[in-house]
């Protein structure tokens, strides 16, 4: 880990007269949340490698408003895309990359509709064209023939039909990829979406992340794959709760690429 981290701001390079490739919008949970930080830097790690031209907006970056708006308050959420959109517009950006399906979903979807027009990407798109176009390469050694499970993200999968990315990454690292029951266009919320990420779930026989991690170890995975900070929560959650976590890790499929890389 000798090498430092190369993270610049949009301000740094729109003060030097330069233009990057494209804006990581890391998101709230990329941000703040000290398990999915672990998932920027492995992706940061990645675009380093790979010598893209990126920069991030840092302290101007503010939440896209998804999980106001999933809650109900349609005016938080415009105050907050408006902002936000004001601050990427004045930087004249163009493509945006995501770790998150709830800021993808809603900087694709939502924010158009307020002046917002970007190419977005979800990150597991991103790092397939990065290997499809050679920039940066895999060797499966290092999850070569392990048994892994992908848990499709509501807002990566079923919102918006990315689901094959993601596989053919986990295949890419000779690794044997293992569906649950549920999955692709039939797959199962991991229990946060619609802003269920930030309270205590109703009364019921079952939390969704319990039934949904049931149907993971039903695979009998070595790891399960996560291509959302929400699901990764929820599912690492779910196999704590079945007293697993000695043997079943939950990563983002960036960090997979990442530790396959040894990054």
């Amino acid at each position: 880990m000798g090498s430092e981290l190369k993270v610049p701001t949009m301000a740094a390079l729109f003060a030097a007269g330069k233009q990057p490739e494209v804006l990581f919008w890391v998101g709230c949970a990329g941000s703040f949340d000290d398990r999915a930080k672990k998932i920027t830097k492995a992706f940061v790690k990645i675009l380093n490698k790979a010598n893209v031209s990126f920069a991030v907006l840092g302290t101007e970056e503010s939440c896209t408003g998804d999980p106001a708006k999933r809650a109900g308050n349609e005016f938080l959420f415009q105050m907050q895309a408006v902002t936000n959109i004001e601050v990427m517009n004045a930087y004249g950006i163009t493509k945006v990359v995501t770790a998150c399906p709830h800021c993808f979903n809603t900087l694709k979807n939502e924010y158009p509709g307020l002046g917002g027009n970007y190419e977005v990407v979800h990150h597991t798109e991103f790092l397939k064209k990065l290997l499809d176009d050679g920039r940066i390469t895999l060797e499966g050694g290092t999850f070569k023939g392990k048994r892994i499970t992908f848990h499709d993200p509501c807002y990566l999968g079923r919102a918006n039909g990315v689901y094959e990315a993601p596989r053919d990454l986990i295949k890419k690292l000779d690794a044997e990829l293992v569906e649950m029951k549920n999955c692709k266009s039939r797959g199962l919320c991991c229990g946060a979406g619609g802003a269920q990420m930030f309270k205590e779930p109703e009364k019921g026989d079952k939390d969704i992340n319990i039934e949904r991690t049931e149907q993971a170890l039903d695979t009998q995975p070595e790891i399960i794959a996560a291509a959302c900070p929400f699901c990764n929560t929820m599912m690492t959650d779910g196999v704590k709760n079945k007293e697993k976590e000695k043997d079943i890790k939950v990563m983002d499929i960036a960090e997979l690429i990442a530790t396959a890389e040894d990054l």
